[in-house]
């Protein structure tokens, strides 16, 4: 072969290799990376700025970057040199094109702005390092930018996202008006009402960084930074900045950026891109969706052995068909040890034998702890933590000089060898037991920004979280279902099988519209764990409309817990009777994926309508949260299946049939709900 023909051959394949891969072109100083079908990011060496582009349209414009180091503000403006490179990466995303804009001026640390693509994902990943010398900083922005609104002033919502499930903090889909400002803990996305177009924007790393999207509506759209280094007491719970980092290398989180046609499917694939970049620490959960119930339902601090088996006896004997797969959970929460003698160093005799006795009627014990709080701290300081020859006093995590005092407890220091030494402890003597379920608690005590920790290797909140929660998966040893109640809601993913989507929930209409303000905004979260929960379902002498909407609520959150004392005769038994042992809820609880919204409009409320494909079906969950008849619309055209759809659908729970009217209105009861199904 010639040298020209070889020469020739070697530019056809270098082509083709950049075409197959969608690499990084330079042309001149402008960088274009595409990413996507339709999208390119276009970065200017010269001004530092980068757009993005979306099916042609600017969707992001004056983008560029922002941190602090000591007591000065980097930014490109003040950085002369800038170059540009690009590589091929393939990681837990696939394969893909790292391009890194690097900034470079005398006496100023390195600055790279990295940008990720990947073949075949309708996003793009971004981060920020900074490399020099004994570096230190606690904020840092891998994304300020103007975002531009292609389809024009049409009305936005600005979704607030909390940082956990405490305190009966909500959701809220804000509307997003010239001068609103919104702050969103971890995941942020602005979305059009009506097309539900929208940009979908979230850190995908937790363990390291608390991140947040903050977002100003402005005359031509709204203006954006994506924040690593974030602390609110009233969203973070943090009464102390946020810590630093002290490196010769810092590194911000990454964050996911996209825009979507529905934004529902931006906050899944945001959800999905978190599961990929941070792979559980946990084991996968491969067993049937969980099902059982909870104490602190009803019975709460009065559990004993007598009403504890009393349950199981109930579920044994009365209630055999609420099964899903052959593991039904009795989950004793708070206060199990009034089945223990001598404290936690003490005997376990009665709560091995009650385990022992869910086993023998054929079902599996749980129980319930919180690992980083004291409770007992007004106590005082010096007693004794079990398990170690330490007092709590010398385990209270440091905050401004004092300590963080949140929900009745003190926060523990998760890196303190005191903790630490407690949960062997506690957990060691569960596993003995026999547990095979764990409810764990008030986890966000853990993520607490402190003065310092225990480990020096340790200076942020997240990086504490993340040393406790390891430890504390390593000492269950693989040995129980992991159930995670209050709780960051990003960065326990890594760490648990099953989380609580709102705060605690009991039985009336009020509480069910509470937890599905969380569903509504949160039922993502179905991509990030292998199940969210809507907490125990109690029914208690509760009108059968408002049993019928708590039951529902949890079925489509994901999975089944309920809560009723069913040691005692009640009409709860008869309800539970009725509505838990129904075919069709269960093969939705089987299905163990939550229920979308139909639609985003609801701000600090609940949406009514939510549905879900599963085969030739589409189910509708339909909810009257108001104390009078009510006509709901059941808006087909939201699904994108209205055009398949048959007309006629069942209500689940009656076994009714019903004919959505041309307008697709239906009229629900007051305080109820119904379950529709329709064929495809």
């Amino acid at each position: 072969m010639s040298l020209l023909k070889s020469l020739k051959l070697t530019g056809l394949l270098l082509l083709i290799s950049l075409i197959s891969t969608r690499a990084t072109a330079i042309t001149k100083q402008t960088v274009i990376i595409p990413f996507g079908k339709t999208g390119s990011i276009r970065y200017d060496l010269l001004s530092g700025k980068l757009e993005v582009f979306e099916s042609g349209k600017k969707i992001i414009a004056n983008g560029t970057m922002d941190a602090r180091y000591l007591n000065t503000t980097l930014n490109t403006s003040i950085y002369k040199n800038r170059t540009s490179s690009s590589k091929k990466i393939n990681d837990e995303f696939g394969r893909g094109v790292k391009t890194s804009i690097e900034y470079q001026s005398e006496g100023k640390p390195t600055i790279r702005h990295n940008i990720y693509t990947y073949v075949g994902k309708p996003f793009f990943l971004i981060d920020l390092t900074i490399e020099g010398f004994k570096l230190k900083s606690n904020y840092m922005v891998p994304l300020v930018a103007d975002v531009i609104n292609p389809e024009g002033k049409l009305k936005q919502r600005s979704l607030f996202v909390p940082f956990d499930n405490d305190a009966w903090i909500r959701y809220d889909a804000k509307e997003f008006k010239e001068g609103v400002v919104n702050i969103s803990s971890e995941i942020g996305t602005v979305y059009e009402e009506t097309s539900g177009k929208g940009l979908v924007i979230g850190s995908v790393e937790h363990q390291v960084w608390k991140s947040a999207i903050k977002t100003k509506a402005s005359s031509f759209g709204y203006q954006l930074s994506a924040i690593s280094g974030y602390t609110d007491k009233d969203v973070t719970r943090d009464q102390h900045e946020h810590g630093f980092l002290v490196n010769n290398q810092l590194k911000s989180a990454k964050f996911m950026v996209g825009y979507f046609s529905d934004w529902r499917e931006g906050l899944e694939e945001y959800a999905k891109a978190n599961r990929l970049a941070e792979k559980p620490f946990v084991f996968n959960w491969n067993k049937p969706t969980p099902v059982g119930w909870n104490s602190w339902g009803v019975v709460q601090q009065n559990i004993n052995y007598e009403n504890a088996t009393g349950v199981v006896d109930f579920f044994a004997d009365s209630l055999q068909g609420f099964r899903n797969g052959k593991d039904f959970f009795i989950d004793l929460d708070s206060y199990w040890d009034n089945m223990i003698k001598g404290g936690l160093e003490g005997d376990f005799s009665e709560l091995k034998g009650f385990a022992e006795y869910c086993v023998k009627r054929g079902l599996q014990p749980g129980v319930y702890w919180a690992p980083f709080t004291d409770w007992g701290f007004k106590s005082g300081g010096q007693r004794r933590m079990e398990g170690t020859s330490y007092v709590f006093g010398d385990a209270w995590t440091k905050v401004n000089g004092g300590y963080h005092d949140f929900d009745g407890a003190r926060a523990l220091d998760p890196t303190h060898p005191g903790t630490r030494e407690r949960i062997k402890l506690v957990i060691s003597k569960l596993k003995a037991c026999g547990f095979k379920m764990i409810k764990i608690d008030f986890l966000g005590h853990a993520a607490i920004e402190a003065d310092s920790f225990y480990d020096k290797n340790i200076s942020t909140g997240m990086q504490a979280y993340r040393s406790g929660m390891e430890y504390l998966v390593n000492q269950l040893d693989n040995k129980m279902l992991i159930y995670a109640a209050i709780s960051p809601t990003m960065a326990s993913g890594r760490y648990v099988h099953a989380r609580r989507i709102a705060c605690d929930a009991f039985k009336a209409i009020n509480e069910t519209e509470y937890t599905l303000n969380s569903l509504t905004y949160g039922w993502w979260q179905t991509n990030l764990y292998n199940y969210v929960d809507a907490d125990h379902v109690v029914l208690a002498t509760e009108s059968y409309g408002e049993n019928r909407a708590r039951t529902l609520s949890a079925v489509i959150t994901g999975t089944f817990i309920t809560g009723d004392d069913f040691s005692t005769p009640g009409i709860w038994r008869t309800r539970a009777k009725e509505l838990f042992q129904k075919d069709e809820l269960l093969e939705l609880v089987a299905d163990g994926k939550a229920f979308r919204p139909l639609v985003g409009n609801t701000g600090k409320s609940a949406c009514e309508v939510f549905w879900k494909k599963i085969g030739r079906f589409c189910y509708f969950a339909v909810f009257n949260y108001e104390a009078s008849d009510k006509e709901l619309e059941v808006d087909l055209s939201k699904t994108g299946l209205s055009g398949v759809l048959k007309s006629n659908s069942m209500d689940i729970f009656s076994g009714k049939a019903f004919a959505l009217g041309i307008d697709h209105k239906i009229k629900v009861p007051a305080k109820d709900a119904l379950l529709l199904k329709i064929e495809l």
